[in-house]
């Protein structure tokens, strides 16, 4: 009997990547890769390329964790997933990280951007309006565990130490400010001022890479000497930071290992997160047949352009498997030692055991010893590694501070063409919508932004024509 050209391995729930209406999709095993297939009646068939490695694409179901929901929900499911955003019912994970947009304006107007922000779009909101997200946050999560505070441009908003000041009144467990950094690069008083709200405060800095043309691409401009200036003023505060890359096959993905080895030098950086560009919003330099990149294609990035990191040190998040990856590791006298190895899925699944105490564990702590074996004591627990999602691990450690973690992110955020039910009903990033409602990160950007909530209004009315 003939054989099809692939090995089916399961089905979902997709969207059109032109009219963003529901289509059944299956999930295949091809040449080594894992594909998406779907068909729209009206658009027709897709083959869409969702990861490169299948038996890291089979190990996620391995992380999978009993859903932590939010206090309370935001919205009934009236249409099913992704139209009834608000947090429905029906969605599987609360809030780890929730994006608070206190402005659409910006400084710059990057080719890409899921917000669409320029100097002139949209308005800044008035504290009250930031306060009653602050609120809402609260309301859903109790003590929220990370709130980034975004635009837009967030330095930019007039009152913007004014909700500063207000988001440290909350019950926020670590706050973050999302930023181009020019401002900071621009005035080094305005960085000191931010430092003065740490500690569990952190800044979120766009750092996507040493090319002047690749900046030029994605920014509009050559930000390298901003870029620069900015970190020279957030090493002399210690002011902790997580450089943000956003990337694009065949800009900047080459560049992984190098922007790795580079924040592995900051004094100040806690970490890289990478995020393979979105397909959504401004995007004027994008194909989306050559230049997308799929999570674990950053993964192999990693593996292949630093040795540092092996393959078991970069493991599935598991409040969201498909869309996040991360590797932990300790900076100690120079040297830097991959940690995520040594640890058990099961710390990560069960809640109760979520806490690695090194010296508890024989192994752990027989390596503490070998690479502590001077100067600091293994006696005596004495701090807490700050987690920045829910799920990780806190890392207690002894003679060790926050300074001395390191840890990479690989944040996959979801559009139109990989578009997954299954994945996006865990979807944890989250940003707080105008209306109130708490959307997740990826469907807010395709459905729920300005005038897309017109055409989403249309896709509910087929919806319900339909059924």
């Amino acid at each position: 009997m003939p054989e099809r050209p692939y090995t089916y391995y399961d089905f979902t729930l997709s969207i059109c990547s032109t009219c963003l209406q529901r289509v059944d999709a299956k999930i295949v095993f091809e040449d080594g890769n894992v594909f998406m297939l779907k068909n729209c009646a009206q658009h027709g068939f897709e083959k869409v390329l969702i990861a490169t490695d299948i038996d890291y694409y089979k190990n996620i179901r391995n992380y999978n964790k009993p859903s932590e929901t939010p206090l309370q929900f935001n919205t009934k499911t009236h249409y099913g997933c992704p139209y009834d955003c608000g947090l429905c019912q029906d969605h599987e994970q609360h809030s780890c990280l929730t994006v608070i947009e206190i402005t659409d304006r910006c400084n710059l107007t990057c080719p890409t951007c899921y917000a669409m922000s320029s100097p002139h779009y949209g308005r800044h909101r008035t504290i009250e309006e930031v306060e009653k997200m602050f609120d809402i946050i609260v309301a859903n999560e109790g003590e929220p565990d990370v709130v980034q505070i975004s635009g837009g441009e967030p330095t930019i908003h007039p009152d913007f130490f004014a909700i500063l000041d207000i988001a440290k009144t909350k019950p926020i467990k670590h706050l973050m400010v999302n930023t181009n950094g020019i401002r900071i690069a621009k005035d080094f008083e305005f960085a000191k001022q931010l430092a003065s709200y740490a500690p569990d405060f952190e800044i979120y800095l766009q750092f996507d890479s040493f090319k002047p043309h690749a900046l030029e691409q994605l920014r509009g401009k050559d930000l390298s000497d901003v870029r620069m200036k900015a970190l020279e003023h957030l090493n002399a505060l210690n002011l902790s930071t997580t450089l943000v890359v956003t990337l694009q096959k065949g800009l900047n993905d080459d560049e992984i290992g190098k922007i790795i080895e580079f924040a592995l030098q900051q004094k100040c950086v806690r970490g890289v997160t990478f995020q393979p560009t979105q397909v959504a919003g401004r995007l004027d330099n994008f194909n989306t047949a050559t230049d997308r990149l799929t999570l674990t294609e950053v993964r192999q990035n990693i593996l292949d352009q630093t040795n540092i990191f092996n393959k078991n040190d970069i493991i599935p998040v598991p409040c969201n498997p498909d869309a996040l990856a991360m590797a932990y590791a300790l900076k100690v006298n120079g040297q830097v030692f991959p940690m995520t190895r040594y640890v058990d899925p099961a710390f990560l699944l069960d809640k109760s055991r979520n806490t690695i105490v090194y010296e508890q564990d024989s192994f752990l702590h027989e390596q503490l010893i070998n690479i502590f074996s001077t100067g600091i004591s293994v006696d005596k627990v004495t701090e807490n590694f700050n987690q920045l999602l829910c799920c990780l691990p806190n890392i207690q450690a002894p003679g060790l501070s926050y300074d001395n973690l390191f840890r990479i992110i690989i944040m996959r955020f979801i559009d139109a063409y990989d578009f997954d039910v299954r994945a996006i009903k865990k979807s944890c990033v989250h940003i707080v919508h105008k209306n109130g409602n708490i959307i997740p990160f990826e469907t807010m950007n395709l459905f729920y932004r300005d005038d897309k909530e017109e055409y989403l209004n249309e896709l509910r009315a087929k919806k319900i024509a339909f059924n």
